[in-house]
């Protein structure tokens, strides 16, 4: 099924295999031990989801598995993402939550669902394509030499979609500056959400403590992550806006993370 480009959030019945050409091509399942997994936090994606299942995918990656987080999308994107993993063979679990409890409870329910799947590596992104999936394998690689991978917008080679307006752009380069300097981070894009993490250094991470449950959860993994000093690298992104549906960012999410960063950022721990 997907959703008509003239009704947002209407779903028509439509075969799966339409969305692209993934799906319909032959494939191998997926062992049960998958060696990469890609952990995606959803809430109303239907319309970016079936893009970026075939995106990534089509990197040709041996043994990974998509985990998505569904907040119980109105939208239906828990169900399409279902839908998809029933024609997956293996290579889509769907964790589908009864409400809507936040981006960094997503993550940590995607992060222990790939642990306890034995996956080597754990890929972090959004549904929505800011992140383009061409960037893993660039990745994966660079955790050959360190614990975790940060796709940066702030380093030399990166960018920024030229779209953006002036307030988004100053929401992101004030709120960035105004945490590194609270917290003393040497990673220059704390609130970058495309990471890439080691499965060992993930284990080193105390799930349970982390207390961010929105946009401040990217910067708080970025204050345990160097806290436990785990060897931290940043390769450089181009960031896109969406295309599809709408961004969920705000003077308000960002100030809502900052204030509940500075008990954090004081303490430069979980605790």
């Amino acid at each position: 099924m997907t959703v008509s480009n003239a009704t947002p959030g209407v779903l028509e019945t439509r075969p799966v295999s339409a969305f692209g050409g993934w799906l319909s091509r032959d494939r191998r399942a997926v062992p049960a031990r998958p060696r990469v997994a890609v952990v995606v936090p959803t809430y109303n994606e239907v319309d970016n989801l079936p893009h970026l299942v075939d995106r990534i995918f089509s990197l040709g990656l041996e043994g990974v598995r998509l985990i998505v987080v569904d907040d119980a999308s109105p939208d239906g994107t828990g169900r399409l993402a279902t839908r998809l993993a029933r024609r997956a063979r293996g290579a889509i679990d769907v964790v589908q939550r009864d409400r809507k409890l936040g981006l960094g409870t997503a993550y940590v329910a995607g992060f222990k669902r790939a642990l306890a799947e034995g996956a080597d590596y754990i890929v972090q992104m959004d549904a929505d394509l800011s992140h383009d999936p061409d960037g893993i394998p660039g990745m994966l690689k660079a955790l050959r030499e360190a614990d975790v991978v940060v796709g940066s917008r702030y380093v030399q080679r990166a960018s920024a979609d030229p779209a953006w307006g002036p307030t988004r752009r100053l929401l992101s380069v004030v709120g960035n500056r105004g945490i590194r300097l609270l917290a003393g981070l040497r990673v220059r894009d704390t609130t970058s959400g495309f990471k890439a993490f080691r499965a060992d250094a993930l284990r080193a991470v105390d799930l349970d403590r982390l207390k961010c449950r929105g946009f401040g959860f990217q910067a708080e993994m970025a204050i345990v992550c160097q806290g436990l000093r785990l060897r931290v690298v940043e390769r450089p992104i181009s960031f896109r806006t969406r295309t599809r549906g709408h961004s969920k960012m705000s003077v308000g999410i960002v100030a809502e993370a900052i204030w509940r960063l500075v008990p954090l950022a004081c303490g430069k721990s979980h605790g």
